[in-house]
């Protein structure tokens, strides 16, 4: 089909609001697929995706249309994971078309990944399509929609296109819509093969998929290509497009999106947002916007059952193979055994793979407390990168250290603004602007420490907002700050397990909470047991599990005190004999249930 006849598209939106759902619709109203395959969330395979209601994985699809002028059109709609630890294949798969179908639910309104969503279309020049979903809700309120669309994004109120995903309505107008405002893809006149990878997965069977866009040339079976990533050549061995099974055809020509299957035998051989050509006749540079994934959250897995390292091993290898983003490498803990170092693109991407391992790989992991990435300027110059407590430099060498930063936009009714606003402080953050939305919600834009918004932030800003908030954040650089390493030490030994970087205004609250858990969960020894938490040479804080004791004065049944005062004594030199030369043993479960109240 030619390219004029060929349009590319995307939907972005918040979690929620009918993306995959509008996917569904499309599908069925082009007959892509018939009634008796259809199924709620067809894009979506994971049991995970179903059940959270997010897209995690993108996949495409090819449909075809018959529009109202007569012609036969070829929609290829490039579905896209929702959320922000996903922004960077997001901004890839939008790199792959030429327009967006931007959903707002309008029940809800404008969300704080709404903002944010479109600002990564427009970065792309994408042509914009408002759709108002679920207008056949009760508490829909369609004109205050389209005043928040026109106030905020700046979009004309008349550009909007009511619909209601689940109950069919509006679809043809939105199909109609992509027809004539979406521009058909434009051909490099050289004709020279240039594709984007903006997807990949793995096939045990097949090895490498990748998920390509073609912007001139045609690519087909039997063809040498070259990657620009890795310089490496390839033989296709199979190219299709998805309907939305993988199908195989003859041949993908410019404006295309489809799969390419060649002869590569691991996922880390091929890039997202890498430039695939003919290596016959290469074209000169690379498409723009390529770049490496970098993790932004670390996290140390261990089995709970050490015998179960060698499976956990395999399993991590797996999913590593689907997931080229997880990345992780053997460590070990005196405390929890070998285990592995993993890193992860954000806190969503971390909870879902230690999902996948309990689900799929019938896994019985714990997790230490999650940790981002330190720069340490040390005083002879050099700067170290520290992604683990137990790597940090001894103090007396550090110049400056610099932790990452991120823009946080938080999305709130107006009655919750001084609740969040002190929420923000409390986590060393400070709020550069607000915005009032309309009558009901305020938008803050924020700057926090990553690390402060890892663990709770999400939680807490629900709680506060009864559920009412929503926020969105993006990385932005680093900055320095006074971070130090605090150590827990036990019976005066340092348990790196617990060890952890902190900020210095920080660290005696943290450090007398882990300390308070510590007590409950350690059992009581025949000697006094002292917990503390220090920072560098200094105790900021303790707490002591009392000695378990027998009752040596029970047999005393009168006489002189000094009868009874010097048994104790002699007691309480065994105790202090015992506590030179007694070792504190801590239960595995202490570990898993320490950490686990810690996440």
């Amino acid at each position: 089909m030619s390219t004029e006849l060929t349009r590319n598209f995307s939907i972005i939106a918040h979690i929620d609001h009918g993306k995959t759902t509008l996917s569904d619709r499309l599908m069925e109203v082009t007959s892509t697929v018939t009634m008796r395959e259809t199924s709620a969330q067809q894009l979506d395979s994971m049991d995970l995706e179903r059940e959270k209601g997010i897209t995690i994985k993108s996949h495409p699809v090819a449909m075809q249309y018959k529009a109202k002028d007569g012609k036969t059109y070829k929609l290829n709609l490039l579905d896209t994971p929702g959320h922000v630890d996903f922004s960077y294949e997001v901004s890839r798969a939008l790199a792959a078309c030429e327009g967006a179908i931007l959903m707002v639910d309008a029940a809800q309104g404008v969300e704080a990944q709404t903002v944010a969503n479109l600002h990564l279309a427009e970065q792309q020049n994408l042509k914009i399509i408002p759709v108002l979903n679920k207008i056949d809700l009760p508490a829909a309120d369609v004109p205050k929609c389209k005043r928040q669309l026109e106030d905020i994004l700046c979009i004309p109120e008349d550009d909007c296109i009511p619909a209601s995903a689940k109950a069919g309505i509006g679809i043809e107008e939105i199909l109609e819509a992509i027809i004539a405002r979406v521009p058909a893809p434009v051909e490099n006149p050289d004709k020279i093969l240039r594709a984007t990878v903006f997807d990949s997965l793995y096939n045990t069977y097949r090895g490498v998929v990748s998920y390509v866009r073609i912007f001139s040339g045609t690519i087909k079976r039997g063809q040498r290509v070259k990657l620009f990533a890795t310089s490496k050549t390839y033989e296709i061995k199979e190219v299709g497009i998805f309907t939305p099974k993988m199908t195989a055809c003859d041949i993908l020509s410019a404006g295309d999106v489809g799969y390419v299957i060649a002869n590569m035998k691991s996922a880390s051989e091929v890039k997202i947002g890498d430039t695939m050509t003919d290596s016959t006749h290469p074209c000169s540079e690379p498409l723009p916007g390529y770049k490496e994934i970098q993790p932004m959250v670390f996290s140390g897995i261990y089995p709970v059952d050490s015998s179960d390292y060698e499976q956990l091993k395999t399993a991590m290898g797996k999913l590593q193979i689907n997931d080229p983003a997880f990345t992780f490498s053997q460590e070990s803990s005196t405390a929890l055994g070998f285990g592995f170092r993993c890193g992860f693109l954000g806190l969503l991407h971390m909870e879902i793979i230690q999902e996948r391992l309990r689900r799929e790989f019938d896994m019985d992991v714990i997790s230490t407390y999650p940790s981002v990435i330190y720069h340490v300027d040390l005083t002879d110059g050099t700067e170290v990168i520290v992604d683990n407590p137990t790597l940090f430099p001894e103090a007396q060498v550090i110049q400056e250290i610099r932790e990452p930063i991120v823009n946080v936009y938080i999305m709130v009714p107006g009655e919750y603004i001084g609740d969040m606003m002190q929420l923000v402080l409390e986590k060393r953050g400070e709020v550069t602007n607000t915005e009032t939305i309309d009558d009901m919600r305020v938008m803050l834009s924020c700057v926090l420490p990553l690390s402060e918004i890892l663990v709770d932030f999400n939680d807490k800003l629900k709680s506060q907002t009864k559920g009412y908030g929503s926020m969105d954040y993006e990385h932005a650089g680093y900055r320095a700050a006074k971070m130090v390493k605090m150590d827990m030490l036990i019976a005066g030994d340092p348990v790196e397990a617990f060890s952890t970087i902190v900020h210095r205004d920080k660290a005696e609250g943290y450090g007398r909470r882990l300390a308070e858990r510590l007590k409950e969960v350690i059992p009581s020894h025949l000697f006094v047991v002292a917990i503390q938490a220090a920072v560098g040479g200094k105790i900021v804080a303790r707490e002591s599990i009392s000695a378990m004791r027998k009752n040596v004065t029970a047999k005393c049944y009168g006489g002189d005190i000094s009868r009874k005062r010097k048994l104790l004594e002699k007691q309480k030199e065994g105790k202090k004999k015992m506590k030179m030369f007694g070792k504190v043993n801590i239960p595995q479960d202490a570990f898993i249930k320490v950490l686990k109240s810690s996440d």
